[in-house]
C-alpha cells in the first residue's frame, strides 16, 4: 500500500458485505448493510502528548480485527480496494 496515515489516524479495511441471509436468500445490493467490522492495516505515529513531546503508543495494532462505529472515518479507495480513514476515538472494540 502507499499511503502511511499521519499523527492519530489508521487504515481499516472494511469487511465484505453479506451476499445472503442465514435462511439462503440473496441480497440485491440495496439491502446490503455496510459492515462495522474491518482490519487494522497501517497506524500513524499515535497522539502527540503535548507535555513532553512524545507520541502515545496506539492500543490497537496492525491486523486487528476490530468494531468500529456507524459513521466511523473516511472512504478511500486505493487500487481498486476501499479503505476507511479514522482515529482510534472511532474503534469500539477489538474481536479476538
Amino acid at each position: 500500500m502507499n499511503v502511511r496515515p499521519l499523527g492519530d489516524k489508521l487504515i481499516v479495511r472494511r469487511e465484505e458485505a453479506a451476499t445472503k441471509t442465514e435462511s439462503g436468500i440473496f441480497l440485491p445490493e440495496s439491502a446490503k448493510d455496510k459492515p462495522k467490522t474491518g482490519k487494522v492495516i497501517a497506524l500513524g505515529s499515535g497522539n502527540l502528548n503535548k507535555d513532553t513531546g512524545e507520541y502515545l503508543p496506539f492500543t490497537v495494532k496492525k491486523g486487528d480485527a476490530v468494531i468500529f462505529s456507524s459513521y466511523a472515518g473516511t472512504e478511500i479507495k486505493i487500487e481498486g480496494q476501499e479503505y476507511l480513514i479514522m482515529t482510534e476515538d472511532d474503534i469500539l472494540g477489538i474481536i479476538d
